[in-house]
């Protein structure tokens, strides 16, 4: 079974860098920070072999636009998967309590 490619957006990156900063503030602790850092990176890493584990977002303006949604606690990863290149593209990573349409 051929394995897919996971690609950060710059936005995707730069959204994950703000959740990591805000949880080692909030908590006063790294180490925090840094366990959902990992939590969040091996949630997506397991899509390189399931790129269709994540669900189908509850919105239809996503729906439609082809993105799919990956929960892992508060937070989502809005992602494509592109079968001709075999890659899996993270558009965006946000809290899921937040509005988040216009975040994508």
């Amino acid at each position: 079974m051929m394995k897919y490619k996971i690609i950060h957006t710059d936005k995707a990156e730069e959204q994950l860098r703000e959740i990591i900063f805000y949880i080692a503030d909030d908590s006063g602790s790294a180490d925090i920070a840094l366990k959902y850092l990992d939590k969040i990176e091996n949630a997506i890493n397991r899509l390189v072999d399931f790129p269709m584990s994540g669900s189908v977002p509850k919105y239809s303006v996503l729906k439609k636009q082809g993105y799919r949604v990956l929960i892992v606690e508060k937070h989502l990863a809005f992602y494509k998967v592109n079968e001709k290149d075999k890659t899996v593209i993270i558009y965006a990573i946000v809290d899921g309590r937040r509005e988040y349409r216009n975040l994508i």
